[in-house]
């Protein structure tokens, strides 16, 4: 009887700390979904994108909260100190396998200070500049380039950026140091080249896409090797001579290091909900974005990749000598 007793005691205070534990009532409040990058850039877009489908399946609202700079450090330090509650999600691209290398020092550990949710998207890049910029082709770009190497600006969100990456490769694969502009996100960078004040712009197709089916910018390639299906005519860097440029950008979702483990399931059964709603498949689609396997929509998956691409981008990185301290 006394060690049934002792038993039941146990078992009581197991249940009892398991039941603490347990979040069910999660969520009791919106949760916020952080940005590291300014409003109406493509991971913003993503987000938002994202957003209503996530909060109808956890059944209160998604905000999305923009807290911009540094290439995306900002917003990254602000999650990794975040309360581990479910409350703060976070969103990024390959930025978070950049960081590491660009920066002596870094604020946070992408692999010690985050739980992993899943991938989230990958999405190709364009190479684009102001509409009256007197070129018609990637060659002809070059050739201005080069014949007004001190004029030519090029913007981008700031280092380790996609856009500032692509721009990098950009700027060794033709051999000119084009002046850059950084901005604290592709949109406002977006901005100044609808309104001529730069010159050019490598972004992702989920913010470049209608800017050139309207006209409203020139385009001089897309920088994977095969042409996208919603821009069939626009030919690859590498078709034009570029060869191997290729940059895809994948992006990620994170939560503070601690987050209880039902918690993250319930956030990623709401990714895999808001990836798997039709209308959202569609514009993705439109925008020659893909949606990972589902294999890779897993915190194991998205781990994975990400000590990939810090094994990749690491080495080039440090080759190319760039630092952003």
């Amino acid at each position: 009887m006394k060690r049934f007793a002792q038993i039941l005691v146990l078992t009581a205070a197991v249940a009892a700390g398991w039941a603490q534990a347990q979040p069910s009532k999660y969520p009791e409040k919106s949760i916020t979904l952080v940005v590291p990058f300014a409003a109406g850039g493509p991971t913003d877009v993503v987000a938002r994108m994202m957003a209503i489908p996530m909060g109808a399946s956890l059944g209160q609202p998604v905000v999305v909260e923009n807290v911009n700079g540094a290439g995306g450090t900002i917003g990254a330090t602000k999650v990794a100190r975040a309360a581990p509650n479910g409350y703060t999600i976070f969103l990024h691209h390959m930025g978070m396998s950049t960081a590491p290398a660009l920066y002596n020092k870094l604020n946070f550990d992408p692999l010690t200070d985050f739980e992993y949710i899943g991938q989230v998207l990958d999405v190709p890049m364009t190479l684009i500049a102001r509409k009256d910029i007197p070129a018609n082709n990637l060659q002809e770009l070059i050739a201005y380039i080069k014949a007004n190497e001190s004029k030519v600006s090029m913007a981008d969100a700031g280092l380790g950026a996609v856009s500032n990456l692509c721009g990098l490769m950009f700027k060794s694969a033709i051999g000119v140091n084009i002046n850059t502009i950084p901005y604290k996100g592709t949109g406002p960078a977006m901005n100044d080249l609808l309104g001529g004040q730069v010159d050019i712009l490598c972004d992702q197709t989920t913010q470049t896409v209608p800017m050139i089916k309207d006209g409203r910018v020139k385009v001089f390639g897309v920088t994977t090797l095969k042409r996208l299906a919603a821009l069939p005519n626009v030919p690859t860097m590498d078709e034009q001579g570029l060869k191997g440029f290729e940059v895809k950008v994948w992006h990620g979702m994170y939560a503070p290091k601690g987050t209880p483990a039902p918690v993250l399931q319930k956030i990623n059964t709401a990714l895999r909900f808001a990836m798997a709603d039709a209308t959202i498949k569609q514009r993705l689609t439109d925008l020659s974005s893909d949606i990972p396997s589902a294999d890779k929509m897993t915190a194991d998956g998205l781990k994975d990749h990400l000590k990939l691409e810090i094994n990749k981008w690491g080495p080039v990185i440090r080759k190319a000598g760039v630092s952003a301290d």
